[in-house]
């Protein structure tokens, strides 16, 4: 295995975790841009390893349940179900809508968490309550690229696909980095970002970042979302108080701490010393 590329064998893990697919070799080396030889003796290992599998039938490939019970395990000792979800469930409650939780990953923002708060009548719930946060067209991208410079917040949208798929979102999905870079500014100034039939036609949604303490860097968003038919202004700034309020709790609270430069730096020249 240390002779194996590693970010290809992640590639492919990425690859086949997209709606946990299977795919045949061929689509695979295709996809990856990898030779057909190459791209086999990868998945051998990753099937030797127990990372993947071979299906008898089809010999199409697809991945064991390996990587969700890895997932799994670590969802649980970062203590987010029990510090963060408790919060999440509070947050439901008072706002009667449906609520949600996502946390930076590298240059991305990923939903990982929720709890619906609505009781009866119309029902806002996501089909995808995980997954990869468009960030120009929803209230948590916007939270979160609020606290960034903008040179950094710009280059993450485009590192992230920029505008090209914005006709699948609302009809006010943000188009250009004009547009965006005005409504982060907003954001900046109000502390929270604004959804308005943006990342899903009739859906209103207000989102707020979540630091690593008071003063740390943004790590994560917490959001409500609910139909606008039942979301006028004065609703929105009844939200803004709650969200805010447990997006500074959360802050308090949050168990993914990352380890700072300096930290490391002195941890080392300790174990030099």
């Amino acid at each position: 295995m240390a002779h194996v590329p590693a970010e290809r064998c992640l590639g492919i893990i990425e690859l086949l975790a997209d709606g946990a697919r299977e795919m045949p070799l061929g689509e695979i080396a295709e996809r990856l841009a990898l030779p057909k030889s190459g791209a086999h003796r990868l998945l051998a290992t990753l099937v030797e390893l127990g990372w993947a599998e071979q299906d008898a039938g089809t010999s199409f490939y697809r991945l064991s349940m390996r990587l969700a019970v890895l997932g799994q395990r670590f969802y649980v000792a970062s203590g987010v179900p029990d510090i963060c979800q408790p919060l999440l469930d509070r947050l439901a409650r008072d706002c009667r809508e449906f609520a949600r939780l996502a946390v930076v990953d590298g240059n991305s923002l990923v939903w990982i968490a929720h709890a619906q708060g609505a009781t009866g009548g119309l029902l806002y719930q996501p089909a995808d309550t995980t997954g990869t946060v468009p960030l120009y067209a929803t209230a948590s991208g916007k939270a979160w690229l609020a606290t960034l410079g903008s040179e950094e917040a710009v280059a993450y949208v485009l590192r992230n696909g920029g505008f090209d798929h914005a006709d699948r979102y609302g009809p006010n999905a943000i188009r250009s980095i004009e547009a965006l870079l005005r409504d982060l500014r907003t954001a900046a100034r109000r502390g929270y970002g604004l959804a308005l039939n943006e990342a899903e036609p009739g859906v209103t949604a207000i989102a707020a970042a979540v630091r690593s303490g008071p003063d740390g860097a943004a790590v994560g968003t917490v959001s409500i979302a609910g139909p606008t038919v039942r979301v006028p202004e004065s609703r929105v700034r009844e939200w803004a108080p709650l969200v805010q309020r447990c997006a500074s709790e959360l802050s308090s609270v949050w168990p993914l701490r990352p380890r700072s430069r300096a930290s490391s730096v002195a941890k080392r020249a300790a174990k030099a010393a």
